[in-house]
């Protein structure tokens, strides 16, 4: 995968987006190195996907700079730049033909397409396929469609796709969403292991839910309105004041083996559900 030297791959700098009158992000700064792993939190319509977008090279910002992997956006062919990144989002697999197998899904990443056509592809492109499913304990539905998989199997031939061409940044939109407690306990085991490698990326994992952050994930960016409540190294930025701020709600963090939990005093939890009346 990516190489060990520590290089800053993300670089936002006083980056804002604007849709419309709706401020989507406004003036985050923020920088990643290749040997971190970041988690990315926020409630809904934080600007979370907008940033991670961003990240992704598939959209621009409306003020500010964004760095990708050394290429400023606007100045730079992204059509370049994007097979050098790894992302999985719900809007890609929206776009795979469901009659795809589960195989062709992983190496048509070669090519940067999410259908088979004309292509032609190596023996070595099916083999170091195969062997992304076979880490992620699907091997035996690589002749599957990509229609007849679970949500859990998708995601996990997301992650082999996302892997197929030894990215130099790993982004993950929500891969925890939509799945039961066994599927979303297994993605965060497949994510921590990539997280301790050392020849892993940098890697990016949006989620709403502390209990998704995966062991070995080193800093956090929460966001709230479209801007950064805070950054910084996990231990440092994701406490019980921070996420009760980023949430508008009085939080109880909780850490045990690497693993997160966040709670609300009921009488919170209640008042939030039923409004102030």
């Amino acid at each position: 995968m990516a190489t060990t030297v520590t290089d800053t791959v993300i670089s936002a700098e006083a980056l804002s987006v604007q849709r419309g009158t709706n401020a989507l992000l406004r003036n985050v700064d923020w920088q990643v190195n290749s040997d971190q792993r970041w988690v990315v939190l926020g409630p809904n319509g934080a600007g979370k996907t907008t940033l991670l977008n961003l990240a992704a090279a598939l959209m621009h910002p409306t003020k500010g700079t964004m760095t990708v992997l050394g290429e400023k956006l606007g100045r730079t062919d992204v059509f370049e730049l994007r097979p050098r990144i790894g992302l999985t989002s719900d809007q890609q697999s929206d776009r795979i033909p469901a009659d795809e197998t589960a195989v062709n899904v992983v190496q048509t990443a070669a090519w940067s397409v999410v259908g088979r056509w004309r292509e032609e592809y190596d023996e070595v492109d099916t083999d170091r396929a195969m062997q992304l499913l076979d880490w992620l304990g699907i091997a035996h539905l690589s002749e599957r469609t990509f229609g007849t998989l679970s949500e859990g199997e998708r995601k996990r031939v997301h992650i082999a796709r996302a892997i197929m061409n030894d990215p130099e940044l790993l982004l993950f939109d929500e891969p925890m969403a939509g799945l039961d407690l066994g599927a979303r306990e297994g993605m965060v085991a497949a994510l921590a292991a990539l997280a301790k490698d050392a020849n892993s990326p940098a890697m990016v994992v949006v989620t709403h839910h502390v209990e998704e952050i995966p062991p070995g994930f080193t800093h956090a960016l929460l966001l709230s309105g479209g801007q950064v409540v805070t950054s910084g190294p996990i231990e440092e930025a994701l406490t019980s004041q921070t996420l009760s701020t980023t949430f508008g709600l009085s939080l109880g963090l909780t850490r045990f083996n690497e693993r997160y939990t966040a709670q609300a005093a009921l009488s919170e939890t209640t008042s939030a559900l039923l409004g102030d009346a």
